[in-house]
């Protein structure tokens, strides 16, 4: 599908720090559960670091401050409705969550679930953000 000149996505990596150290939530995909960040495609006159926090409302239920410079990047392949695959580069903004809300507009769509960032970097599917979990693992036990 080349009509789509818009593959660029934002997303969020929600985390929080805890007594046993920090995890990261993950949220599981529509279509075939698995584990992935909250994302979404850009928009105009909305800022990444915004975007970013937007999705990880809609997509994960949680609020927090999210930082205005993205901690990696990472390539993906998506699938769309009609079956095809278009290639997608996400650019990732970390967000200490503070709040986590009962109730959000995809709650009934996905599950959420929080992780260390070793077991994160295990579930997630997404080669490209592995990288960025282990360089956020090694930074955090520094």
């Amino acid at each position: 599908m080349g009509d789509r000149k818009n593959t660029v996505q934002h997303a969020a990596l929600p985390f929080r720090m805890t007594e046993t150290g920090p995890q990261i939530l993950l949220v599981t995909s529509r279509e075939t559960r698995r584990w992935i960040i909250p994302k979404g495609w850009s928009k105009k006159n909305v800022e990444p670091h915004e975007m970013a926090a937007i999705e990880a409302f809609e997509e994960a239920g949680v609020r927090g401050k999210v930082k205005k410079k993205a901690v990696g990047e990472y390539r993906y392949d998506k699938r769309l409705d009609d079956g095809s695959t278009i290639t997608c580069d996400v650019s990732v903004f970390p967000l200490e969550v503070s709040t986590e809300l009962p109730d959000w507009p995809e709650r009934t769509q996905r599950d959420r679930r929080w992780f260390p960032p070793a077991e994160a970097a295990m579930v997630i599917s997404e080669p490209g953000l592995v990288d960025i979990f282990q360089k956020l693992a090694v930074k955090w036990e520094d």
